[in-house]
């Protein structure tokens, strides 16, 4: 396919009449068209300077990898094999394919522009989550390779991600466990690897690393400096793809390019050739999976791993928050320990899983009963951007279904690759991930800890699905009393005079269906939710050795004085970036009347 240089000029007066700057084709890698819907305090003042800042530690870690890649003797090639075993690379096979697969998370040149890699919303100091404390406390997803599109949704960590198994649904008990994203939708179904085939997902993402075809991936291989590398492992030639003339400038083009007309596969190879390029694509996804279960992300080194093995002796504090999680709190319900939930007046009486350390995730799905978030930038990308693109042509008529939407193959998400499942969607609607607690607090050296106001620098984290939730302390308050008198129905922004949102009120829930029951109104008391909160903070890495890449962080921690500030504290910590969410439209039809369609009508 032939791209055009330009825009009609009948297209370039609308655009310029709609207030949009235009470009042509291509030029993004020198002088982008910003795209900027937002209003005004939406993105963060420094968000340029902090992009900038990722890339550059992103450079580090990646320098260091490919410093590893050569230090490494490579794996040993058996001429012959003994007997009918299958082809393996011995010694340091293993330490190749997790090298590769970190050469390719930390690789920014896997993006149209250049400029995002994998690793631009995940770095292991924020526990392989979001790097940019003001992004977390304002827009809540991080913006891709056209500046600025967002996506709709705080990035996962990484870590133990590759411990899901493949998507499921329970006949017995009625319920789906497994896959990978929020929404579950990287299932394994095809490649029985769940964090293999989420790896596959940002590339082509639009609001992400945005490559228009699966194939720019394989293309941008062929000139990486660890190419030699990705041929050990995975066949002499596998890269040897003839790619048209025109891939380069397809591949600089962002996915959802009015240009392309929808075509997933813009880039035009013969069926064999594109076969070679699917399965390079399914490598990286392989790869990436090696290295984010490897122990240099995924390596139980917590300080609750040392109190398994009795190298540790928890505080009066972090043990009661233990017991609450176990007990009163019902935390254990959801985020497993490996032991039974307990309540007052019970005693557990079984053991520890020593051997195979808790996950601390049931790897279901829940629906909490998130309020709307209206600090989402994807809300605000009702207008197409210098492409042609369109984000969220339903602004504030979008609503957040979670593996509702996934199982309808819905508008943002992905298709469903199981007819059967279909019929369940009305079941799950509002429902997302139970991720790992594990490195929930896991902040860079500089800033120890997660919450305001406790006298020491801090770094500012988003949690749940749509960054809502701005401290553990909240978290823990959230489950703890969402369902009592603090319940108001009102949107965020609004809670009625004499009430504190995040404190004494909590908004209506987007989503009211299907609501996880075993939280809302658990009784604890202040000092109880500070002791679940001390106990999450032992799940953090790198108590018993050093966590790889932590010391990377090179931005400033937030502070703030209790005396002058009356939202320095844990449980106030972001409500002076609190907006009032404007009149709501009802739910599009096409989110809200697909079929079958959510029961009860969501408003």
């Amino acid at each position: 396919m032939r791209l055009r240089k330009t825009l009609s000029v009948a297209s370039t007066v609308c655009l310029i009449a709609l207030g949009y700057a235009v470009i042509t084709y291509g030029q993004q890698n020198s002088s982008p068209a910003v795209y900027n819907p937002y209003p005004p305090g939406i993105l963060p003042g420094n968000l340029d300077s902090e992009i900038a800042r990722v890339l550059r530690e992103i450079d580090v870690i990646e320098g260091r990898a490919v410093e590893r890649w050569h230090a490494l003797p490579p794996p040993t090639r058996l001429g012959m094999r003994p007997g009918p075993n299958p082809p393996v690379l011995k010694d340091t096979g293993t330490e190749s394919i997790e090298t590769l697969g970190e050469l390719m998370l930390f690789d920014k040149n896997m993006s149209p522009g250049r400029n995002e890699a994998c690793t631009s919303c995940h770095m292991p100091y924020a526990g392989w989550s979001g790097p940019i404390p003001s992004v977390n406390l304002t827009m809540i997803a991080y913006p891709g390779t056209a500046h600025f599109r967002a996506g709709k949704r705080t990035p996962q960590r990484h870590t133990y991600a590759p411990f899901f198994p493949v998507l499921q649904y329970n006949q017995e008990q009625m319920l789906f466990f497994g896959g990978n994203f929020w929404d579950s939708r990287a299932t394994g179904y095809r490649l029985r690897n769940p964090d293999a085939e989420q790896a596959q997902g940002p590339p082509v993402d639009t609001q992400e690393m945005g490559f228009p075809d699966t194939a720019c991936v394989a293309f941008r291989l062929k000139t990486a400096v660890y190419r030699p590398l990705f041929e050990e492992l995975w066949g002499k030639r596998s890269l040897d793809i003839k790619f048209p003339h025109d891939t380069e400038e397809i591949c600089a083009t962002p996915g959802g390019a009015a240009v392309f007309s929808g075509d997933p596969e813009p880039i035009k190879l013969t069926p064999e050739e594109r076969t070679e390029a699917n399965t390079v694509y399914d490598h990286w996804g392989a790869s990436i999976d090696a290295y984010e279960q490897s122990v240099q992300v995924s390596n139980f080194t917590s300080k609750f791993d040392a109190f398994l093995k009795n190298k540790y002796t928890m505080t009066s504090d972090e043990m009661a928050g233990f017991q609450l999680f176990n007990g009163k709190g019902n935390c254990n319900s959801c985020h497993v320990d490996g032991r039974g939930t307990t309540n007052p007046g019970q005693v557990d009486t079984s053991t520890n899983a020593t051997a195979n350390p808790p996950l601390f995730t049931c790897f279901g799905s829940a629906n909490e009963g998130l309020p709307l978030n209206p600090r989402n930038a994807f809300y605000y990308q009702d207008k197409p951007d210098s492409y042609g693109f369109t984000a969220d042509p339903y602004g504030f008529g979008y609503r957040d279904l979670g593996m509702g939407t996934f199982l309808r193959s819905g508008f943002g998400s992905g298709p469903n690759p199981n007819r059967t499942w279909i019929q369940q969607a009305p079941s799950v609607d509002g429902q997302f991930q139970v991720a790992t607690v594990r490195n929930v607090a896991m902040t860079p050296r500089q800033c120890p800890t997660t919450e305001a106001g406790t006298g020491k620098p801090y770094f500012q984290k988003a949690f749940f699905h749509n960054g809502y939730i701005k401290s553990l302390k909240q978290l823990v308050h959230f489950y703890n009393t969402r369902d009592t008198s603090f319940a108001y129905p009102v949107t965020s922004g609004h809670c009625p005079e004499g009430t504190i949102e995040r404190v004494t009120c909590w908004p209506m829930k987007e989503v009211p269906n299907n609501l996880d029951t075993t939280t809302g109104m658990l009784g604890l008391t202040d000092k109880e939710e500070d002791q679940i909160v001390a106990f999450l903070e032992t799940l953090t890495d790198g108590f018993t050795a050093p966590y790889p890449n932590s010391d990377t962080f090179t931005g400033s921690c937030m502070k703030c004085n209790p005396a002058t500030d009356p939202d320095c504290s844990p449980s106030r910590q972001g409500n002076g970036e609190l907006i009032p969410t404007p009149p709501l439209p009802p739910c599009a039809s096409e989110i809200c009347g697909v079929e079958p369609v959510p029961n009860p009508p969501i408003p």
